[in-house]
């Protein structure tokens, strides 16, 4: 009698535990979110952009002074005027997904390092993705194509030859500053380059510079901008996405 009743018990316990624990052990549905759908955006196909991206065809552009884009203008292609320095995004813009096609022309051996299709792309007027010829070009490896310039040395050389269209895709997050000016956290990049990851995520210690070590100043929303280095450098097909 005494054995039953103790298997009876231990049942009763197993049930009573098990029980239990199915109680504790949520439903699937306790864990599903649906109350916030994202936003639908259509993909962009044949070069379009995706339907939410902010197109910056030459209109978008203007010079450093303010006024209106310098650069050769062409069947949607922006090109280097050299001499008339950089142009600017009329609108200011933090973090952005930006994408860029950009072509450097048929060069003459005898321009070499970084004397050979120099530009670059700026976000937030401070913070520049190097753009150059760098396909059998040697330079400073953290003054190539793709690099963050004298920064961040890219992952791989995805540089096409001169006169081919390339792209950039690029996610940047803009710096955040306290009040009182100090950085809560600095800006970071990431750069895929003709379709090849070549910045992952990096972080940046300040603003680009040619001489010395960056140093960042508190800032909001700037312009991009594209760099006037003496080389014809081509331009098409910019657009962004602000995050």
């Amino acid at each position: 009698m005494l054995k039953k009743i103790t298997l009876l018990s231990a049942v009763l316990i197993a049930a009573s535990l098990s029980y239990s624990w199915a109680q504790m052990v949520p439903e699937p549905r306790a864990t599903e979110v649906w109350d916030k759908e994202p936003a639908r955006v259509t993909p962009g196909e044949h070069g379009r952009p995706p339907s939410d991206a902010i197109s910056l065809n030459a209109s978008a552009w203007q010079s450093v002074n303010g006024d209106e884009n310098p650069w050769t203008i062409e069947d949607g292609v922006m090109t280097v005027n050299p001499g008339t320095k950089d142009i600017r995004t009329k609108k200011s813009f933090g973090d952005v997904q930006l994408h860029v096609e950009w072509r450097i022309p048929e060069l003459d051996a005898k321009f070499t390092d970084q004397d050979r299709g120099n530009s670059g792309v700026f976000l937030q007027q401070f913070y520049e993705v190097q753009v150059l010829d760098s396909y059998e070009n040697k330079t400073y490896n953290n003054g190539q194509a793709g690099s963050l310039y004298k920064q961040h040395i890219p992952l791989a050389n995805a540089t096409k030859p001169a006169t081919q269209w390339q792209t950039y895709d690029i996610i940047y997050t803009a710096p955040r500053f306290s009040k009182n000016g100090t950085v809560i956290s600095q800006a970071r990049i990431t750069v895929i380059h003709n379709g090849v990851l070549i910045q992952n995520n990096v972080s940046l210690v300040g603003p680009t510079v040619y001489i010395g070590s960056p140093a960042y100043d508190a800032h909001g929303d700037l312009p991009i901008y594209l760099q006037d280095h003496d080389h014809e450098v081509s331009y098409r097909n910019i657009w962004l996405r602000e995050l």
